[in-house]
C-alpha cells in the first residue's frame, strides 16, 4: 500500500517539478518601462515552440538595438497582476504576440506567431 502511494505521488510530482524548472529558466521578464523610447512588448510562454523560435530571433538581432528600443518580455504563465494587466490591455489571445510601440507609447504594429529573423529586423529598424 505504501509503495502505491509513493508511486502515485511521483507520477504527479515529476511533471510539476519539470514545469517549474522550465518556467523558472525564463525569468527575464521586465516589469518597468522607459518613456520616450520605442518599446517592444513580447508575450511569450516557456511551453510554446513558436515562442522559443522568436526568443532565438531576439537573441540574435536585438543586441544591436539595445539602448535604443526597450524590450519588455511578459511570461503569460506567470499570472501575476502585472502580466494579467498587460494581457488585458493588449488583448492577447495567443503567444507569441509582439507589440511594437513608438516613442509616444502608441501601438505601431502587432505580430502574432513566429516570423523570420529578417522580417523582425526590418520591423525593429522601422521602429527606431
Amino acid at each position: 500500500m505504501k509503495k502505491n502511494i509513493i508511486i502515485i505521488s511521483l507520477i504527479f510530482a515529476i511533471p510539476i517539478m519539470l514545469y517549474m524548472a522550465l518556467t523558472a529558466s525564463n525569468s527575464t521578464t521586465a516589469k518597468t518601462t522607459e518613456t520616450g523610447k520605442p518599446q517592444v512588448v513580447k508575450f511569450t510562454s516557456a511551453m510554446c515552440l513558436d515562442c522559443q523560435t522568436m526568443n532565438k530571433v531576439f537573441k540574435e538581432i536585438f543586441p544591436k538595438y539595445n539602448g535604443e528600443i526597450v524590450l519588455t518580455e511578459i511570461q503569460v504563465q506567470d499570472r501575476n497582476s502585472f502580466s494579467d494587466e498587460q494581457i488585458k490591455k493588449y488583448n492577447v489571445t495567443l503567444v507569441p504576440t509582439i507589440i511594437l510601440l513608438n516613442s509616444n507609447g502608441q501601438q505601431v504594429r502587432r505580430i502574432e506567431g513566429a516570423i523570420p529573423k529578417e522580417q523582425m529586423d526590418k520591423y525593429l529598424q522601422e521602429l527606431k
